[in-house]
C-alpha cells in the first residue's frame, strides 16, 4: 500500500496535532499495513498511561509507541511547543491575528531547548532503543540527531567547519541564518526522500513529528527575520552583516522553493519570506510612528501648539529613520542584491498616512486643522524633508498622504472654522477702533497722510490668511480670499455706521478713514486682481459717506457767511474773505488725504462755493438799480477772481467753474442791452444744466422790459433745446451746477415772465 501523508490527514498542522495529542481514537482510525486493529493509545503527557495487554502480532509496534509516548513525557516545555505550533499554523492558514514576534521567538527558543534536552537524556534514549525495533529506532535516532545539527551530513554547504557541531536552534539564536536554512533545507530534502521511499509506512507518527519539527524550525527562522527587522531601526540597531545575511537567506529560500509541489504536499512549499520581510518592515515603521506622542506634555495635543509639537517630533523621527535606512540599512541589503529603500519608504509613508488620518479625525478648531494641512502639504511633501536630494525615487508614485475625501473634509472643516474666525477678527478690529474713538486719539500722519490702524489691521488679516491658504493649495487660497472678501464687505457698512454715530467725527478722523478705504481699493485690488470686484461697491459707498460728512462739516461753518452776499453792505465790505479763510483751513486737512480723494473733495468744495454764491445772487434780499447794479456787477467780478485764485492756489482742477459767476455779473452790469444776448449764450453753452427758471431769475435782476425779456427767453429756450439735442445727457462732461440751485418764484420773476 502506497504511503501518502496527505491521505492520512498529515498534510496540515492540524493533522500533526491529531496524531501527537489526540486520544486513542485518532490512532485507532489510522490505517496500518499489518492490521487496522487498535494498538496502545497515544496519551498526552498530562494523562496517565493505562497499560494494556497487546495482541501477539502487534506487540512490537505497541512497544515502539509506548516508548515514544514515554520519551515524549520526558520532554519538558510541550505546552510551549503547542503554543508556538498553533501560531505557526495560524500564519500558514492566513488568518492569524497580529502576533508578537518576540513571543514567537521566545517560544521557538524554548522549543529548541526542550528538543536538545530530550536529545541529551541518555537513559530515556537507551530505554527507547531497547524497546524499539532496530530498523525504525535507528531511523528515528538518526533523524533526531540531524534535526539538532549533530550529523555531519546536516552541515553540507553550511559554511565553516565550526558550524557543523551547532544545532539549527543555536544557529538561529546566533543569527547564522544562512547556515540554519541550509541545514533545514538538507533535512527537508532527506525527509522528502524518506517519505518517497516509504520508510515511514511502519512509523507515520515519527514522520509527523519530524515534519512538525521541520516546520517549527522554519517558523522560528522566519520569526528571527521579523525580530531582526524590528530591531534594525531601534537604538542599538543591527549589524550590517546580519542584514546582508537576512537578504541572502530570503533569496535562498525563494530559489529553494520556487513554487508549491505538484502533489500539494506541505513540504517544500514556498515560505513567502519576502512578503514576511515586507510585513515586518511595515510593522516596524508603524510601531516607530505610533510611538510618537505628546506623553511628555499632558494636554498639549488639545491645542494647535501641542499638535504642531507632535508633528514636528514625528517629522524628526521619520527623517532620522529614513536617513538611517538610506545610509546604513539599504547599502547592507544592496550588497546582497536585495532592494530595501523603496520598501522602507513606502512603509513609512503608509504609517505616517495612517497616523495623520487618526490625528485628522480628532482635530478641532481652525488652528489644528491648518497645522495638519500645512504639515502634510508643506513640511512632509517638501523636497528637502529628508535633507538629501540623491535618494532614489520609488518605481511608482506614492499614494496621497491623505485620501482625497479626507483632504476635502479637512479643507471644508477648515474653511467653516475660518469663516467664524475671520468674522470674529473683524469684530475685534471694530472694538479696537471704538476704543480709540472713546479715547479721542488723533490719527497718525505717515508719509504726509492721515493714517488709521484700521488699514494695517485689515491688510494683515486678509494677507496672512490668504497667504497661509495659498501655501496649502490654490483652491484653498481662492476660497479663503472669498471668505475675506465677504467678511470685509459686511464689515465696511458696520464700521461706517458706528463711526458716524460716534463722537469722534472730525476732519482728521474722516480723512483717515477715507485714506483707509482708498488703500483697500488700491492695495487689495492690486494684490488680488479679479478677486475683489464685489468690494468696489461697499468701498465706494463708505468713501462717499465719509466725504459727504466731511463736506457737511465745512458747509455748517461757512453757510451763514453766504447770507451777507449781494446786499448793500456787501457793496462796501469784503465779506467774502472770512469764507475763503475757512475754505483754506479746511483744505489743509485735504492735503493729508491721498491724491485721488483729496482732489475729488477739493473740487466738490469749489463747486459748493460757486453754487452757493450763485444761489445767493439769484435770490437777493435787495434789488440793485442804476449805479448800485453796476457796482454789484463789478463786485461779483472781483469775488469771482478771488474765488478762482484761491482754489487755483489750493490745487483745484475744476476750471469749468470759473465762467459761471462772471457771466451772471456781465449780464447784470452790461450797458449795451444787445450784448446781453451774447452773455446769455455763453452761459447756456458753458452750463447745459441751466433751466428756464434760472434764465428768468437772471433776467429779473436786469429789468429789461417785457418785449426784450420775451425775446431773450425764447432764444434761451431754443439754445437749451439745441444743446440738449446735440450733446445729450451728461452734457459738459457731466458737470452739475445750476441743476442743484433752487430759484423761488417771486413777483419780479413773474413780471419778467409776462
Amino acid at each position: 500500500m502506497g504511503f501518502c501523508v496527505c491521505s492520512w490527514g498529515l498534510g496540515t498542522p492540524q493533522g500533526f496535532l491529531s496524531l501527537l495529542f489526540a486520544p486513542s481514537s485518532a490512532a485507532a482510525k489510522m490505517p496500518s499495513p499489518q492490521s487496522v486493529a487498535s494498538g496502545p493509545e497515544l496519551h498526552s503527557p498530562r494523562e496517565p498511561v493505562v497499560p494494556q495487554i497487546p495482541a501477539q502480532g502487534t506487540r512490537k509496534a505497541n512497544s515502539e509507541d509506548a516508548s515514544s509516548a514515554h520519551r515524549e513525557g520526558l520532554r519538558p516545555g510541550l505546552g510551549t511547543l503547542l503554543r508556538a505550533f498553533s501560531k505557526a499554523s495560524q500564519r500558514a492558514s492566513g488568518c492569524a491575528p497580529q502576533e508578537d514576534p518576540g513571543l514567537l521567538r521566545r517560544s521557538s527558543r524554548l522549543l529548541f531547548r526542550s528538543l536538545r534536552r530530550a536529545r541529551d537524556e541518555g537513559p530515556a534514549a537507551d530505554q527507547t532503543q531497547a524497546t524499539t525495533g532496530p530498523g525504525v529506532a535507528h531511523g528515528r535516532e538518526a533523524s533526531s540527531r540531524a534535526m539538532d545539527g549533530v550529523s555531519p551530513q546536516s552541515s553540507t554547504g553550511a559554511g565553516p567547519a565550526e558550524l557543523e557541531d551547532k544545532s539549527v536552534a543555536d544557529l538561529i539564536t546566533e543569527r547564522k541564518l544562512l547556515a540554519a536554512f541550509e541545514q533545514l533545507r538538507h533535512l527537508e530534502t532527506r525527509l522528502v526522500a524518506e517519505k518517497a521511499s516509504r520508510t515511514f509506512e511502519q512509523d507515520p507518527t515519527g514522520f509527523a513529528r519530524r515534519a512538525m519539527d521541520l516546520c517549527l524550525h522554519y517558523d522560528g527562522l522566519a520569526a528571527e527575520i521579523g525580530a531582526i527587522v524590528l530591531e534594525t531601526l531601534g537604538p542599538d540597531g543591527v549589524d550590517a552583516a546580519v542584514l546582508a545575511e537576512l537578504a541572502r537567506v530570503v533569496r535562498a529560500e525563494e530559489e529553494a522553493h520556487p513554487e508549491p509541489p505538484a502533489d500539494g504536499d506541505f513540504l517544500c512549499t514556498p515560505r513567502h519570506w519576502r512578503q514576511h520581510w515586507e510585513d515586518a518592515v511595515r510593522r516596524s515603521a508603524r510601531e516607530r510612528v505610533q510611538q510618537v506622542s505628546t506623553g511628555e506634555a499632558p494636554g498639549a495635543a488639545e491645542g494647535a501648539s501641542g499638535l504642531a509639537q507632535l508633528l514636528a517630533e514625528l517629522g524628526r523621527l521619520v527623517r532620522h529613520d529614513l536617513q538611517k535606512v538610506q545610509l546604513e540599512v539599504h547599502p547592507a541589503y544592496a550588497a546582497a542584491g536585495y532592494p530595501a529603500w523603496e520598501a522602507y519608504l513606502r512603509a513609512f509613508h503608509g504609517a505616517v498616512a495612517q497616523r495623520l488620518q487618526e490625528l485628522a479625525h480628532d482635530a478641532h478648531g481652525c488652528e489644528q486643522l491648518y497645522v495638519l494641512l500645512d504639515w502634510a502639504s508643506n513640511v512632509y511633501s517638501s523636497p528637502d524633508f529628508l535633507g538629501s536630494q540623491d535618494l532614489a525615487l520609488p518605481s511608482e508614485p506614492l499614494p496621497p498622504l491623505l485620501a482625497p475625501d479626507v483632504w476635502a473634509r479637512l479643507e471644508s472643516d477648515y474653511t467653516s472654522f475660518l469663516e467664524t474666525k475671520i468674522a470674529s477678527c473683524f469684530d475685534g478690529i471694530l472694538q479696537v477702533e471704538q476704543s480709540r474713538w472713546v479715547a479721542a486719539e488723533a490719527p497718525d500722519v505717515l508719509q504726509g497722510h492721515y493714517h488709521t490702524p484700521l488699514s494695517i489691521d485689515v491688510h494683515m488679516l486678509v494677507a496672512e490668511h490668504v497667504k497661509a491658504a495659498g501655501a496649502i493649495s490654490a483652491e484653498l487660497e481662492a476660497t479663503t480670499l472669498q471668505i475675506c472678501t465677504r467678511a470685509l464687505g459686511l464689515f465696511l457698512p458696520r464700521f461706517e455706521k458706528a463711526f458716524l454715530e460716534s463722537g469722534a467725527v472730525s476732519e482728521p478722523n474722516l480723512c483717515a478713514n477715507i485714506n483707509a478705504c482708498e488703500e483697500f481699493r488700491t492695495h487689495l485690488l492690486a494684490r488680488f486682481p479679479g478677486s475683489l470686484e464685489e468690494l468696489e461697491k461697499p468701498l465706494v459707498a463708505a468713501t462717499c459717506a465719509f466725504q459727504k460728512r466731511l463736506l457737511q462739516g465745512l458747509q455748517g461753518d461757512v453757510q451763514p457767511l453766504f447770507k451777507v452776499l449781494c446786499t448793500k453792505a456787501w457793496l462796501t465790505q469784503d465779506v467774502l474773505q472770512p469764507l475763503l479763510d475757512k475754505v483754506v483751513a479746511f483744505a489743509g486737512h485735504l492735503e493729508r488725504v491721498v491724491p485721488p480723494r483729496a482732489q475729488e473733495t477739493l473740487q466738490e468744495v469749489h463747486r459748493y462755493v460757486v453754487r452757493e454764491y450763485l444761489a445767493q445772487a439769484l435770490r437777493p434780499h435787495e434789488r440793485f438799480r442804476g449805479v448800485e447794479r453796476v457796482s454789484g456787477s463789478q463786485k461779483m467780478g472781483l469775488d469771482a477772481q478771488a474765488i478762482g485764485s484761491t482754489f487755483q492756489g489750493l490745487g483745484s482742477e475744476a476750471t469749468w467753474l470759473g465762467r459761471a459767476i462772471p457771466c451772471v455779473a456781465d449780464i447784470l452790469g452790461e450797458t449795451y442791452k444787445d450784448d446781453i444776448r451774447r452773455h446769455l449764450e455763453t452761459l447756456i453753452r458753458s452750463y447745459p444744466d441751466i433751466r428756464r427758471d434760472h434764465v428768468l431769475a437772471i433776467l429779473a435782476l436786469r429789468r429789461l422790459g417785457h418785449r426784450r425779456n420775451q425775446h431773450l427767453l425764447t432764444h434761451a429756450q431754443d439754445l437749451l433745446r439745441a444743446t440738449a439735442k446735440a450733446e445729450g445727457p451728461g452734457a459738459a462732461g457731466g458737470h452739475v451746477l445750476f441743476e442743484e440751485i433752487e430759484v423761488p418764484t417771486s413777483m419780479d420773476v413773474f413780471i419778467t415772465c409776462i
